[in-house]
């Protein structure tokens, strides 16, 4: 299956069910299943309008999060450039349903784009 890097805390908001759109520089046209893979890089700073988002929604984030590691999945079902979601900044979003955090982070290394996972993470 696909797996797709996300920068904490964006990727915990992702399987958790909080954000809904996954913004990226390009776009696609996959639809389907991926791994949700937190990725080791966090930018503690970055998209300020979603961090305010969050404190106003009542969202708490916890102080230790998973990085390196496949932490849930989700699906893709669309890819947009513009959204009335308050997580998207663009210039493209992926448009995500279904979400699954894992119970235990799974250790793996990431890449850049979509990559591969062959081996299916053993969660629990």
């Amino acid at each position: 299956m696909r797996a797709l890097s996300i920068r904490q805390p964006w990727a915990w908001l992702v399987v958790n069910g909080y954000k809904d759109i996954e913004n990226r520089t390009w776009s696609t046209k996959f639809r389907g299943r991926i791994y949700v893979h937190a990725g080791q890089r966090t930018v503690p700073d970055d998209y300020h309008q979603q961090r305010e988002y969050a404190t106003e929604a009542g969202i708490v984030i916890p102080s230790q999060l998973a990085r390196g590691a496949i932490i849930g999945e989700v699906t893709i079902n669309g890819c947009v450039s513009a959204s009335e979601s308050p997580w998207f900044c663009g210039p493209y979003g992926f448009t995500l349903e279904n979400p699954v955090a894992y119970d235990t982070p799974v250790p793996c290394r990431g890449q850049l784009g979509f990559f591969q996972v062959d081996e299916p993470p053993h969660n629990g």
